[in-house]
């Protein structure tokens, strides 16, 4: 994308009062300058421009990006004097050579609604300077048709030389065009910077922009919109065309969690088959080992997705491990000091084990071999408890 400095001359001689343009030349100039510098601005968000005037060669704005500026300035500009078409574009070409990125193109926008009073010569010398320096010039030919068209033609036959299209355009719009504005969109000034429709007076819409967002009033969020819905439109395509490896990856890895399934399965019934004859501590190793096997094959399942998270999958081991080492304990001898509520006493009574496997992560509490454990461990502790009571009433009897 070419960046462009644009300065804007504007007609404010004493012809702008007419109203065959409506509502008069001069304010019809002015939506016109509007639409320009927005079509710039939605071209690109540095492209640059100013205004300044063809009677008096004032420069209204000097080269910015903002548009309040410009609005600002062209509401001051009132009808007064002759037009001086020369001095106007030269002013304006001295203004262009002050901005900030050399690299951008220079480019000059005249408006001219007067008749011409300059020579031929004038005019070619000075088409001959702006083809010299590289300007392109864009003029619109608005209001006195007769006297201005054939000299503004021949200038501009000067300024593009022999290339057919050098970048500098003439826009003849006829008093019969009732808006000025209008004129321009359709025109090479305008199709120059895109096509554009949004925000341009008696306009409605945003012309092709389809994001809800008027790209003349922020065009780097349009910007960002346009290269956001690009990277969108690449990505779907490319998912449109996967790669022959890619699509047969899946299909090859697809009977895999089957016979995982069926084999954890099988290995599920045969250890629930063997909870009659174990002990209170084997029965809950082995709880916790279909745990981690149910998991394990859960997370083969679902591609990965449920998959347990590294520091529960930790501590559920360590937990392993501290029951398997407190069931391999050896007896405490006499002399050893011997806690009665360890961890082996502890995990006799159901309430404490109840307690235990909840905080375990992946543990079903209402599936059936957790319930049949805890029942069991229940009535191993009624039966424990009441042969110590009846062993204490004995004693007691004994003593009597």
């Amino acid at each position: 994308m070419v960046l462009e400095s644009t300065m804007i001359c504007v007609d404010d001689s004493d012809w702008m009062r007419n109203g065959d343009f409506l509502p008069s030349r001069l304010q019809a100039q002015e939506d016109a300058v509007n639409v320009i510098c927005r079509a710039k601005q939605q071209e690109s968000p540095e492209n640059t421009f100013g205004v300044s005037t063809l009677t008096s060669g004032k420069v209204l704005v000097t080269l910015t990006n903002q548009m309040g500026k410009v609005t600002t300035r062209l509401h001051h500009v009132q009808p007064d004097g002759t037009l001086n078409f020369v001095v106007g574009v030269r002013i304006a070409q001295l203004a262009l050579r002050h901005r900030k990125s050399k690299n951008s193109k220079m480019r000059i926008v005249a408006f001219v609604g007067s008749p011409l009073v300059e020579s031929d010569g004038e005019m070619k010398k000075l088409a001959m300077r702006l083809k010299k320096e590289n300007v392109s010039i864009d003029i619109v030919n608005f209001g006195e048709l007769d006297a201005n068209t054939e000299k503004l033609e021949t200038f501009i036959k000067s300024v593009n030389g022999s290339k057919a299209d050098a970048g500098s355009h003439l826009v003849t719009v006829p008093a019969t065009t009732s808006q000025l504005s209008d004129a321009l969109m359709t025109s090479p000034i305008i199709g120059a910077s895109g096509n554009y429709s949004a925000g341009a007076p008696g306009g409605g819409g945003h012309g092709d922009f389809d994001f809800g967002v008027d790209p003349s009033q922020d065009p780097e969020l349009a910007m960002a919109l346009r290269v956001s819905m690009e990277e969108e439109r690449n990505r779907r395509q490319a998912d449109q065309r996967p790669d022959d490896s890619t699509a047969a990856a899946p299909a090859a890895a697809a009977p895999a969690p089957a016979e995982g399934d069926a084999s954890s399965g099988g290995d599920l019934a045969t250890q629930l088959s063997q909870f009659g004859g174990m002990s209170e501590d084997e029965e809950l190793m082995l709880a916790l080992q279909m745990s981690m096997e149910t998991q394990g094959a859960d997370s083969a399942g679902a591609g990965g997705d449920t998959a347990m998270d590294s520091d529960a999958a930790l501590a559920q081991e360590l937990m392993a491990q501290d029951v398997a080492a407190a069931a391999a304990a050896p007896e405490p001898m006499d002399d050893e000091e011997y806690d009665d509520d360890g961890l082996a006493a502890a995990l006799a009574d159901p309430d404490v084990l109840r307690s235990v496997l909840s905080t375990l992560p992946g543990v079903d509490m209402q599936s059936e071999s957790i319930q049949q454990v805890l029942s069991e461990t229940a009535a191993e502790f009624e039966a424990r408890e009441g042969d110590e009571k009846d062993g204490e009433d004995a004693a007691s009897d004994e003593e009597l």
